[in-house]
């Protein structure tokens, strides 16, 4: 989910290794490049750690036990294994807050991404009233991922649209051309950040030893030259019950009669 470039993606790689060495667990290293379908990724039974935003976790979408996530090295995470969405606009339009873009264009990248989504959604009901349901002229939906959101965006395709933002940092700190010419116009509220995650047939015994592995990451020798680049301060624990909040946010815009961002 966050190699957000090919120099990225060899830190994790690298990250993956280490982990699964301090763990005593054999893992075999896939690259699994976007815009290949994340759910049949998630749907194998021989995951070991792959990365799954927690709406999907909450939904259930596959069969996984969560092991450890991120902890972004960012103040608005305080330490935190949590993050939030950064809803961008180009650095030159004339929107100064979130209402200025409403009778515009937005986008949304999947129904199953909570950054991308969900949290979008829920941060747009507090707009809403009964003399205006719906609060964009166009809504370009199904974008897939945060790439195709951003660029979307910086060609004036769509006027706002959602970032992951640990995703937008990491974007920023290693091709920062790709975010010129944007600017953040607002954030939503924090949620868990995505987890590690096992298949369901992984015995208890493994999964422990990753997540122990992951969890005390931050302490081993060899986590500061990976820190910086990934912009992480560490990793939590991770379980299912965490994540409910994103089904709260669902239910709460499935009640509102506001099934997506519109």
């Amino acid at each position: 989910m966050y190699s957000v470039t090919p120099e990225v993606e060899s830190l994790w790689r690298r990250l993956l290794a280490r982990v699964a060495e301090d763990a005593e667990v054999a893992l075999e290293y896939l690259s699994y490049p976007a815009p290949r379908p994340l759910e049949d990724l998630w749907s194998r039974p021989d995951l070991g750690a792959v990365q799954m935003c927690g709406y999907p976790i909450a939904l259930q979408l596959a069969p996984v036990q969560p092991i450890a996530a991120p902890i972004p090295l960012a103040s608005w995470a305080g330490g935190r294994a949590v993050y939030r969405t950064d809803l961008i606009v180009r650095e030159d339009s004339p929107y100064r807050q979130l209402e200025d873009t409403f009778g515009g264009r937005a986008g949304w990248t999947v129904a199953h991404s909570h950054s991308g989504f969900n949290a979008f959604r829920h941060h747009l009901l507090a707009y809403r009233t009964s003399q205006r349901p719906t609060l964009y002229r166009e809504v370009a939906g199904k974008l897939v991922t945060a790439r195709n959101v951003l660029d979307a965006v910086r060609e004036g395709r769509i006027d706002v649209g959602p970032l992951d933002a640990y995703w937008h940092m990491l974007i920023k700190k290693h091709a920062p051309e790709l975010c010129e010419g944007v600017r953040v116009l607002t954030s939503t509220e924090l949620a868990p950040m995505p987890a590690f995650v096992a298949a369901s047939g992984v015995p208890a015994a493994v999964v422990n030893r990753l997540r122990a592995a992951f969890t005390s990451a931050a302490a081993q020798s060899w986590f500061a030259e990976l820190a910086d680049p990934l912009m992480l301060e560490g990793f939590a624990a991770a379980a299912r019950e965490q994540f409910t909040v994103a089904l709260d946010w669902d239910r709460e815009a499935q009640a509102a009669g506001y099934p997506e961002p519109a």
